[in-house]
């Protein structure tokens, strides 16, 4: 029997969300002069509230705002790992480390699966000592710099289930063969909780503390 204890990321594990920051750190490293873009950000925001993009198009237009419509590996590989160190140092739940080492030495396989970008998670999935990370994905040009597109679906809501299942036969694992924690602080990630055998809502948004107690499922603060 696989055991599995998989984590999301953004205000789960971290305190704060890590995908406009981490935009803003690339922005202040590569090219400075795009933080004068900076004040259109809320303006696409509104346009996603409003249902005027979709969740996936908001992520597409901030990046290419903050850092263009392309970078290159090489050029985006450093700066993850420094951003990557500056998330570890300042924005981590204590909570969430301690259940990240009772888990891994409990004998569970740790994946992290967000909605944020693969292009930085994966460096902070290491340093937290993942095994694996599902996670949103970027499209590569044929050179292989990484366009501000996403490749396939945005790893959010039903999309995160379904890659999660994609990634379980991918391993080869059966989910009848598979014990499963999960933990998170969003509402969307129910279908998620639905599914696992251990579903834990962390440091919960009102929406989800609600659906949490209505379900018994386990409720627990990281934030001390």
């Amino acid at each position: 029997m696989a055991m599995l204890a998989i984590y999301d990321m953004d205000r789960t594990i971290t305190r704060s969300g890590t995908y406009t920051p981490f935009l803003v750190h690339l922005a202040l490293r590569r090219a400075p002069w795009r933080l004068v873009l900076a004040p259109l950000v809320p303006l696409v925001m509104l346009a996603y509230a409003l249902k005027l993009i979709s969740r996936s198009r908001l992520k597409e237009i901030n990046q290419t705002l903050l850092i263009g419509r392309h970078i290159a590996p090489d050029a985006l590989e450093p700066l993850a790992q420094s951003y990557a160190q500056k998330v570890l140092a300042r924005n981590i739940y204590p909570g969430a480390l301690r259940q990240i080492e009772t888990d891994r030495a409990n004998g569970h396989r740790l994946v992290m699966a967000t909605a944020s970008y693969r292009i930085y998670v994966r460096a902070i999935a290491d340093r937290l000592g993942f095994d694996d990370v599902i996670a949103t994905d970027s499209v590569s040009l044929v050179d292989g710099r990484i366009r501000a597109q996403i490749d396939g679906e945005n790893c959010y809501g039903d999309a995160k289930l379904r890659k999660i299942n994609t990634w379980l036969a991918v391993h080869g694992l059966e989910r009848r063969d598979c014990t499963v924690r999960f933990y998170s602080d969003h509402v969307s990630d129910a279908p998620v909780l639905d599914w696992a055998d251990v579903p834990i809502a962390v440091n919960p948004s009102p929406k989800l503390a609600r659906l949490a107690k209505g379900r018994g499922w386990l409720i627990v603060d990281w934030s001390r």
